[in-house]
Order: C-alpha cells, then structure tokens, then sequence
C-alpha cells in the first residue's frame, strides 16, 4: 500500500521523518527501495539520506496587530541559532493559540508554508503567519426579575496593558492594550435589593521574564430580602429562587463572584416590601502567584493563593445556614497541581487537563480553647472563624476520531471530577463552600449562597443535593464542528453523563450516580465568549422519591468554558 508507506514514513504525526527533524534534521530524506519480492512478500530497504543540521536563521512574525511583539515571541520554543525541531515549532503553534488572540485554525493550516529552508547554509527561516481575532468581551443587559429591573454591565479585557495605563501616547484607542494581561471589571444591580460588584487583574508572565502568573481579586455581594408583608399575601415562598447571570472568578488562584440575579421568573408578583433589617452580604479578596514547572514536563504549573472571605449575616433566614444574625471569616491558603496540554482553547482537538487543589483553612479550634461540643448549633460564635480543607481533582482528555489533517476533526472528550470538603472538629463543620448539584451549574441569584454550583444535565438546579460535602461526576461528550472561523466557532455535541453529591463524605458511593444524555450546541463569539444550549434526559430519581418530577426532559442554558 504506498499510500499507507507514504503515510507513516512523511504525513502522520508520529511519522518516521519526525525522528529526524525533531533533531535539526529538516534536510533529511528516506527513499524506500523494493530489493526483493518473492509470491506475496516484498522486503523494502529505507535509504536514509540525514543531510546537514538545520539552524533557525529568522523568526519572522506576520498579521499581529493585537500585541507587543515581544509579548508573542516570548511564548514561542524557536529562537534564532537554535537548532530546527519539529517539536518545537508544534509547541510554538499551541502557545500562540493558547493566548486567545489569533485564530488557532488559520495558525495550523497555514504553518507549513511559513517552513523557509536554506539547505545551501544550513539554515531556516520560520514565519508564523498570524490572523488576529478580538477576544475583549463585553456585556450590558437589562431584565426584569421578580423584584423589578435588572442592570449588568461588565468588562473582560485579555489584552490589557498596565504599565501603559497613565501613557495615554502608548493607548490602541481609549483602553492601554498589548500586554496581554486581564483586567475584569463588573457590576449588578437591581437597586436596594440586591447588588454585586467584581474586579480581577491577571499577569501572565509577572516580572517578564519568566511565565510566572500573579492575579488579584476582590469581590462584593448584598442581598437583601423582604418583610413579612410580601409572604402573607403570596403563597410562594422564596422569591429569589430563579435567574440566571453572575461573572465568574476568572485566572488563577480567584475565587468566583457571587452574582446573577433576574433571567426569568414569577412576573405577576408586582408588589414587594424591601425589608432593610434582612441583609446578607460576601465579601472576598485572593492573591495568586504560579509558575511553570519543568518536571515532569513543562506542561505542568503550580499555584499558590491566598484568600479571605467574609460573610455577614442580618435576620437571614432564606437558607439553611445554623445562624440567622452574625458574622463568619474565612482565611484559606490554597494550592493547585495542574497539567494541561491541550492544542486549541476553544474546539480542543487532542491533548488533556489535570487539575488537583486543595484550600484549607488554618485549624483554629485546636488552639482557641473553645469547647465546641458544648455550644449550641446555631451559636454564631461558633462559626466566627470557618474551618475546613476542600479537595478537588478534575481530568479531562480529548482524543480526534480523524487524522488531525481534517480541518472538521470529530472529537471525543472525557471528564472525570471528584471533590471532598473534610473538616478538623466533628463539631464545628462550616455551613460554607458546600456544593450543590444538578442542572446547568451556573453560579446565580438562588436560594443558596457561599456554595459552589456543580452541573449535571438532564436535572433541575440544585435538585440532586444542596449543602453536599462530596461529589462525583463522569462525561463523555462526542463533539463536531460546523463552522470553524476567527469570528464564529460553531459545534455540536453529543453526551453522556453521571455524578450523584452526598452530605457526608463517609456515605461517597461512586458507583452510586444519577445518569443522564442528550445533545446541545456551542457557539463562540469573540465580543461575547462561549455559550451553548443543551437537551438532557435525566434517567433516575432524587431524593429518594419514586417519580422524576426532577429528572426527565430538561433544557439548560450555558455560559461559559466548563472545565
């Protein structure tokens, strides 16, 4: 089969020319010669012609617009002298596509004519042929919610310069660009009842030197709820329980902002009390700082943060937390082990995501002489300082169905999550940072705050479990791309789904999970990000009941890239 020769010899990935030029080989040659053939039986002899090592000449850059060209080179594996390796030049590829600017798609088809070779010195000219994608996202929209208008209006820039911010001569436009940095401005109002603000700033390569991340984050949160009045005169109790909306914590090292608050609900529920004296408020702010680590290989970076969380309390009785009035701290030291090798941020053909973190908070009850045993459960001294550690692992793959070669690679992609909230005193447990599961997993304006939202498709928000201190979650997704362009990413997916949430840790049954499938759609707008819509059919009960009243057929909404 010649065409299968030619195949493994010059066109895979894992071909037998690729041993030669990922060691500067690039002028290299192999001539298969049939020297004998007998019945059936052909021996064939690879003549290998090396030829000198190649050495890179120039590294020309084309098409940018978008960032300093430093901040470009210092992402890329082929420096000028060094010796040519197909690896190096693949990894170059990633990298770029990686900061979100360019168009993955256009980069990888077109690298190959961007390979100059000069076999009469010895020497190679590599031209990245760049076509620039804005990835800035911007939202204002307006709603009404069941407690009257709704007002968001955020900012995400991915291209943000700092050091350009009082240099105006140096602005593209009215906004200091080029450095690749992330500035994430935010606000949500819906008046006296319910406001939320967010703000994160992240460094990709602090210093300049070295890709060493650093992110700051600060966010605030006030609800507020409603008198008596309004619950005499409507039988249905919690008017906060439904709208979507919230800007998540975005880099590394943050935490999530609270928000989102609207979307739809309960219209004809025109008349309400603002009652000042039932207030909850969050208050949070994190620093984070990470490097790239060279071993086991230099896909894998470490991170460390360090967080504080403040929530505050007034006659609250929306949810099932121990205290209603009071105040509650936390301090948290967090560390995260990830690996990520991924080809394309947003249709990921090949390449994988491993993420292991921990958060833990400093163990006050074992030196602050209280006797915890004895206070009452809903003392709120009892929860003026939380105490927790929060464990979670989450992996990821993504292997092509089809050569790499197929601009529409059809694509499976695997999930495997697990997360713990352990304790120190069996007597002190934080009602905090607990997980709820079911639906969209969308952070939002619901019925429960200060946890973290876990999807599962094919079940109503929160309906598998809320206040949950173990989880589990499987998927499968096949994914294929309809449109594949800088301005518009188009695909379908097809999934399978399972995971199930406990309150306990000791009662984690992985063999225990709700199930689930269905199909969706993803489409990715550079001004406006990722969003989706999906179709799930949940197959099993929830609590425990013997109808599926919150399973069944279910329609979820999506924002945003899921891990």
């Amino acid at each position: 089969n010649q065409k299968k020769l030619q195949e493994r010899l010059v066109v895979d990935e894992d071909a037998a020319v690729n041993l030669y030029q990922n060691n500067g080989y690039l002028f290299s040659d192999i001539d298969p010669i049939e020297i004998n053939i007998e019945n059936d039986s052909v021996d064939l002899e690879l003549r290998v012609v090396e030829g000198p090592k190649a050495t890179i000449k120039r590294v020309i850059i084309q098409g940018n617009d978008r960032l300093y060209e430093d901040v470009i080179r210092r992402e890329l594996r082929t420096k000028p002298g060094a010796v040519f390796s197909k690896d190096d030049l693949l990894r170059s590829v990633r990298e770029i596509a990686q900061t979100g600017h360019f168009d993955p798609e256009a980069l990888s088809a077109d690298i190959g004519g961007g390979i100059s070779p000069n076999p009469e010195d010895g020497t190679v000219d590599i031209t990245y042929p760049l076509t620039s994608k804005g990835n800035d996202q911007i939202e204002f929209s307006a709603g009404w919610g069941v407690t009257g208008l709704v007002g968001k209006l955020s900012l995400r820039l991915n291209n943000f310069s700092l050091k350009n911010l009082l240099n105006p001569s140096m602005h593209r436009g009215i906004i200091p660009q080029g450095d690749a940095q992330t500035l994430v401005l935010s606000a949500q109002t819906n008046g006296q009842y319910y406001q939320s603000y967010q703000f994160q700033f992240v460094e990709p390569w602090f210093g300049g030197k070295r890709p060493n991340h650093f992110s700051l984050n600060a966010y605030y949160s006030r609800y507020t709820g409603l008198n008596t009045n309004y619950y005499s005169q409507n039988s249905y109790y919690d008017p906060y329980m439904y709208g979507y909306g919230g800007l998540g914590g975005y880099g590394y090292g943050g935490y999530g902002g609270y928000g989102g608050y609207g979307g739809y609900g309960y219209q004809d529920m025109a008349e309400y009390a603002y009652d000042p004296n039932q207030v909850f408020n969050i208050f949070g702010a994190s620093l984070g700082y990470g490097k790239r680590l060279e071993w086991p290989d230099d896909y894998f970076q470490v991170m460390a943060s360090l967080g504080y969380q403040r929530y505050g309390l007034k006659n609250w009785t929306y949810n099932q937390f121990p205290f209603h009035t009071g105040t509650s701290n936390s301090i948290t030291l967090g560390l995260t082990l990830s690996r990520v090798s991924t080809d394309n941020p947003i249709y990921t053909r090949t390449g994988s995501e491993f993420t292991l973190s921990v958060n833990a908070t400093p163990p006050f009850s074992l030196w602050d002489g209280n006797n915890y045993e004895a206070m009452a459960y809903s003392d709120p001294a009892k929860y003026k300082w939380n105490e927790y550690h929060k464990w979670k692992l989450k992996m990821r793959t993504y292997t092509p169905l089809a050569p790499l070669t197929v601009t529409r690679t059809p694509v499976i992609a695997t999930r495997v999550e697990f997360g713990l909230l352990g304790h120190y005193n069996k007597d002190k447990l934080t009602p905090f940072e607990t997980f709820d599961m079911g639906g969209d997993g969308m952070t939002g304006y619901t019925s429960t705050f200060a946890t973290e939202n876990v999807a599962l498709r094919g079940y109503e928000n929160n309906s598998i479990a809320t206040q949950a201190r173990a989880y589990t979650r499987l998927g499968l997704e096949v994914r294929y791309p309809f449109i594949l362009e800088p301005n518009s990413t188009i695909y379908g997916v097809a999934f399978l789904e399972a995971g199930n949430a406990w309150w306990e840790i000791k009662d984690l049954n992985p063999f225990d999970l709700k199930r689930s499938a269905g199909v969706g759609a993803r489409i990715f707008l550079p001004m406006i990000g990722l969003m989706g819509i999906d179709w799930a059919y949940g197959f099993d009960t929830v609590y425990g009941r013997g109808n599926r009243e919150r399973g069944g057929s279910q329609f979820h909404f999506i924002i945003g890239q899921e891990f």
